[in-house]
């Protein structure tokens, strides 16, 4: 469509509800709207699909090189070892070694504990802390991230578990069910890292995880209670009511000098605590706390078992490494669909964890964490660790912060935490024998405390209230209902979000700012001025079947609206409606049945309809569906000012 250049001169913009006087408008040029290049079904499927799962460009480095640098590259791609292992030096390795023994007292006692959490035996935890960083080392992308079991994967394990199979009478499924729920969970992320399908673990968003870990850390603080006061017989469910109603029905159980002693070292774990978040640098207390806890702990008992009787301890743990347990994974019989829900639900939080873990430190040392290696890594590092007796592992937060303040500047960190591990599960893990469960309780909370981030939920309800409502409904649906339904509350919640945007996109009616050639919303710019005889609309979001019925509706509401506002205040008669395409960034075939029609309906009207700068994917569904032919001349501009300086150019130039 080529329309000749215009001059508009001396035309008035009244601002709604006032008069002004007329603005005078510099020439305006009109400009033709172009189609994109011409390109076949199969080079738009190619660009389409390209753009959804490669948006990073991961073969840009492949460009232009020899086979011999297309195999490195290729090396250093899928293995980031052989990326950083050539230039690696004896003071990397100083500063490694020091961060990984600093984490490493932190993994031991947070392993112990947090398989008590997921209902395992407390060598699966160390376990877990040996052969998947060992795994991750070589896979992994990020340079600060530990890696380990976590609170909220061994809750969300430990309850889907345990509503179905007793940890105690059915021991040996329960482990079976953990091994195959992590294998699962492994084969699930490795495949979203494969597929590129890393946008799946975006639904679960940030208001979402904020209530859910709130809701999950209280639930987990208060059923350590169970550990801290003593309590022999407590309630396995995982629901606010339940637990405090055991908490009160055993005071019975209650024990005096497990109150005493696990008060005593809780206090001391949070101050440590608090002394860390307020002085960084002083990061290697807390980070000391629960292993030099541990210690002072179990001497304490040794010391009194022969006055204290009430305080329960772990009791024996064998020496050796990781049996393998390829053997014991779960394929068939009538708990495999508990296994693999278990599997999908601990994959994705553990997966949505790591990555948001390592993507925050490796934003404070700027450099890129690829999110889909990232899934591949904890994927592969789970199926591994699933055939050695791990439960689900991945990046851990708090081991993580305690890595990047130590000073870790490789991977290598999880290699010599790694190795201290394997000391312990070859030579101290009789030393664990006295250890008492108080101790993991008081580990747990500390650890578990800091995941209730109220600031968090404060700023969303002041700027989202509908993120605010995902991330409550996640808060009391993990606390009154479950922890896998609170969840997917939350994610529906989401979800309604999302799809609420969609259905219902924001539109507005735009006017004039004098003496520029801009457009802005009436309602948010005071100065902007409604044109007269046009009615000039902003559509924000894609057009689709979704909403295009609403949309119409919407339009032809502003129009009436328009229309009644001009009789009322004996202004011009509204003769054009102009819809800014602008945000419109995609239109399917109900959306292109939509303008037809509304074109149709303004026509019968006597109103004009006319688009403006329309994108490209859009501009190329209009020519093909040959909507614009009806349009003509005057129905299609690169800009508003164009639209509105030609159209009333020809209003002037009619006799």
């Amino acid at each position: 469509m080529v329309l000749n250049s215009n001059k508009v001169e001396n035309f008035s913009i009244p601002a709604v509800g006032a008069t002004v006087n007329a603005v005078q408008m510099p020439p305006l040029e009109v400009h033709k709207v172009c189609l994109p290049p011409s390109k076949t079904t199969v080079q738009k499927l190619r660009h389409r699909l390209s753009e959804i799962f490669f948006p990073d460009n991961p073969l840009h480095r492949f460009k232009n090189q020899t086979w011999l640098r297309k195999l490195v590259f290729g090396l250093q791609y899928f293995f980031p070892i052989f990326d950083w292992a050539p230039n690696y030096s004896f003071e990397l390795l100083k500063s490694d070694v020091v961060s990984g023994v600093t984490i490493a007292s932190l993994a031991i006692p947070q392993g112990i504990s947090y398989a008590k959490l997921a209902n395992l035996d407390p060598r699966i935890g160390l376990y877990s802390s040996f052969v998947p960083p060992l795994i991750y080392s070589i896979l992994g992308s990020s340079r600060h991230l530990a890696v380990g079991p976590v609170s909220i994967a061994s809750l969300v394990m430990g309850t889907m578990l345990s509503e179905s199979v007793s940890s105690t009478t059915e021991h040996d499924l329960y482990l079976k069910l953990a091994f195959t729920a992590t294998f699962f969970a492994g084969l699930f992320q490795a495949s979203l890292g494969f597929l590129r399908l890393g946008f799946v673990i975006d639904f679960l968003s940030k208001a979402t995880l904020v209530g859910f870990m709130a809701g999950a850390a209280v639930i987990v603080s208060l059923q350590q209670l169970k550990g801290l006061l003593g309590i022999v017989h407590f309630t396995t469910r995982m629901q606010l009511i339940p637990v405090l109603s055991s908490v009160f029905h055993h005071i019975d159980e209650w024990s005096w000098q497990t109150i005493v002693m696990g008060v005593a070292f809780l206090v001391f774990l949070l101050t440590t605590r608090q002394i860390s978040m307020r002085k960084p640098k002083l990061f290697w207390i807390s980070a000391a706390a629960p292993l030099t806890s541990v210690i002072l702990s179990t001497l304490l008992v040794v010391c009194l078992k022969s006055k204290v009787h009430g305080i329960q301890t772990i009791g024996h743990l064998r020496k050796g490494l990781n049996p393998p347990s390829s053997n014991m994974l779960y394929f068939h019989g009538s708990h495999l669909a508990l296994a693999i829900k278990t599997g999908l639900v601990t994959g994705i939080l553990s997966l949505t964890e790591g990555i948001a873990v390592g993507r925050t430190f490796a934003s404070l040392r700027n450099y890129q964490v690829d999110g889909n290696k990232e899934m591949v890594a904890i994927g592969l590092m789970n199926m591994a660790g699933s055939c050695s007796s791990c439960y689900v592992t991945t990046g851990s937060f708090s081991r993580s912060a305690v890595n990047y303040n130590a000073g870790a500047q490789t991977v290598v960190s999880n290699v010599v935490m790694a190795a201290a591990v394997l000391v312990t599960l070859l030579f101290l893990t009789p030393l664990f024998h006295y250890t008492p469960n108080l101790i993991l309780s008081a580990i747990i909370i500390t650890a578990v405390i800091g995941l209730i981030d109220y600031q968090a939920a404060y700023k969303l309800w002041k700027v989202d209230k509908l993120d605010f409502l995902a991330c409550i409904c996640s808060f009391f649906g993990v606390l009154f209902i479950s922890v896998p339904i609170g969840l997917a509350i939350a994610v529906g919640v989401s979800v309604f979000k999302i799809l609420l945007h969609v259905t219902r996109p924001n539109t507005g009616v735009l006017g004039h700012i004098p003496g520029t050639q801009i457009y802005r919303n009436v309602t948010r710019y005071r100065d902007a001025m409604r044109v007269p005889s046009f009615l000039i609309i902003s559509v924000e979001a894609p057009i689709y079947f979704a909403n295009s019925t609403y949309l119409q509706e919407r339009i032809l509401r502003w129009i009436r609206e328009e229309e009644e506002w001009v009789a009322s205040n004996d202004r011009s008669n509204l003769k054009c409606v102009i819809l800014d395409m602008t945000a419109v960034t995609a239109i399917d075939t109900s959306g292109l049945d939509t303008i037809s029609e509304l074109r149709k309906i303004l026509e019968k009207r006597s109103l004009k309809l006319v688009l403006a700068n329309p994108v490209g994917s859009v501009m190329e569904k209009l020519h093909g569906s040959n909507i614009l032919e009806s349009f003509g001349l005057e129905g299609l501009y690169l800009t508003i000012g164009e639209a509105v300086a030609d159209i009333s150019s020809s209003w002037k130039a009619q006799p």
